[in-house]
């Protein structure tokens, strides 16, 4: 079960829409959902919890590219909208590269079927493209708005959200969407 809500800076406050992501394929959709909520390219905020697991908040600025917080990355990543956000280069990897090997570039010798000429290659290449239980992103994504780093990284992925509203005195109208 996730929940997700956009929450929009207008001159008269924060204004909140709860919004369905499964029309959402990529971070760029997103974003320009998020747009939509804010005709005045004000500020707004995306933010997505997921069964008290993890949560994510992505702000989008105008036309500036979106920037992202991931509470739990290795939380986030078993989940379809965690996968939204977490980009190559989000988590440190090369753009472009995908989690399988190259089947062009595979060397099939006859070792494929379970002996290979060096087994350590395999259990390295997994370690590195290993998602961390630990927070990604843009940690200072809150800080102008009264959420700094540790605050941010100490929330609980259970009340989060509301935490977050409330620092931002939005908690009011994001509750009338929940």
């Amino acid at each position: 079960m996730y929940f997700a809500a956009l929450l929009a800076r207008t001159e008269d406050g924060w204004e909140a829409s709860d919004t369905e992501l499964d029309d959402v394929e990529t971070l760029s959709d997103l974003a320009d959902l998020a747009r939509e909520a804010s005709p005045e390219e004000d500020t707004v905020l995306v933010l997505i919890e997921q069964e008290d697991a993890w949560f994510g908040v992505v702000r989008v600025d105008g036309e500036d590219d979106p920037r992202i917080y991931v509470s739990d990355a290795a939380a986030a990543q078993r989940s379809a909208y965690g996968e939204l956000l977490l980009t190559d280069e989000l988590l440190g990897r090369e753009p472009g590269a995908d989690d399988g090997p190259d089947l062009d570039s595979l060397d099939l010798d006859g070792t494929e079927d379970g002996e290979s000429e060096d087994d350590g290659d395999d259990e390295e290449g997994t370690a590195a493209d290993a998602v961390p239980h630990s927070p990604v992103g843009d940690s200072q994504i809150l800080y102008d708005l009264g959420i700094g780093e540790k605050e941010l990284r100490s929330l609980d992925a259970e009340d989060a959200l509301g935490a977050i509203a409330e620092a931002l005195g939005a908690s009011e109208v994001l509750e009338t969407v929940r």
